[in-house]
Parts: structure tokens; C-alpha cells; sequence
């Protein structure tokens, strides 16, 4: 695991998940496998029959060795077949849906980022979730 979205668990209820490839450029490539960068508030979207991840953090892994015009946070495309970019786009279009990387990972020498189309948390949603997780944590203290 090269990077992880801790906060897509809490604050999307993720229904379906799919592989992606991502396209990325060298720089980027060895700033990842460093486990550089962040997926926090990253998000996909679909235009033209391409899926495109946006917002995502990907810093030079060489500051200095870097081209100027180097942008960390660029649109990157992301490799899915045809069918699955049309059902990804039908999903984007419904209401209160959206499509979330949770995480960006190794498979073989390719890098690959795992995406789940989510539905956002009502506030309530979140508290109830906080309040499950602190009484799990006392019941594992109490065993002990």
C-alpha cells in the first residue's frame, strides 16, 4: 500500500469498488513508490469518455530535479475500459454519488489506484460512527 484515504471510510458510505490504472509521469512514479503524497479530497470525474482524477497530491520526488512548470496537484487520467468509464459516468450523474480513490497501491511493477463509487455521510451518520468506534475501544481497554 503506497497511499491511503483514511478519511473516505468516514466521510462516504462506499458502495462498489473497481482497479484502475493511473497515468503518471516518472517524477511521480518514484515520489509514490517513496510513499509521498496524499489522496485527501481527491475525487474523479468522467469527461468525454475519459475518467480523470482530480485534486489528488502528488509531490516532485526531487524538488530540485523538478521542471518548472511541474504541478503537484494535476488532473491525472485514469485507465479504465470503455464499459467501465460509461458506467462510471451513468453513477456520477445520479444524485448524492460520487466516485472517491481510497487507495493507490503496487501491483507487479504497475501502479494502480483502487476507487469506490460513494454516497456522502450525513453529519448524524458521522457522530454514530465516532460513538461505535469509542465504545469498541473501551470494550478492548476493559478486556485487558
Amino acid at each position: 500500500m503506497l497511499l491511503q484515504n483514511r478519511k473516505a471510510r468516514f466521510n462516504y458510505e462506499l458502495q462498489e469498488k473497481l482497479e484502475a490504472g493511473i497515468e503518471l509521469l516518472g517524477l511521480e512514479v518514484k515520489a509514490l513508490r517513496a510513499k509521498q503524497g496524499s489522496l485527501e479530497g481527491a475525487y474523479v470525474i468522467v469527461r468525454g469518455n475519459e475518467a480523470f482524477l482530480i485534486n489528488s497530491f502528488i509531490p516532485p520526488y526531487q524538488p530540485k530535479n523538478t521542471p518548472k512548470d511541474y504541478d503537484p496537484r494535476r488532473n491525472r487520467k485514469v485507465l479504465l475500459t470503455r464499459k467501465e468509464v460509461t458506467e462510471l459516468a451513468g453513477t456520477e450523474n445520479k444524485k448524492g454519488l460520487t466516485i472517491v480513490p481510497i487507495s493507490v497501491y503496487n501491483k507487479g511493477r504497475k501502479i494502480k489506484v483502487e476507487l469506490a463509487i460513494a454516497r456522502g455521510k450525513k453529519k448524524y451518520d458521522k457522530r454514530e460512527t465516532i460513538k461505535k468506534r469509542d465504545s469498541e475501544r473501551e470494550i478492548r481497554r476493559e478486556e485487558l
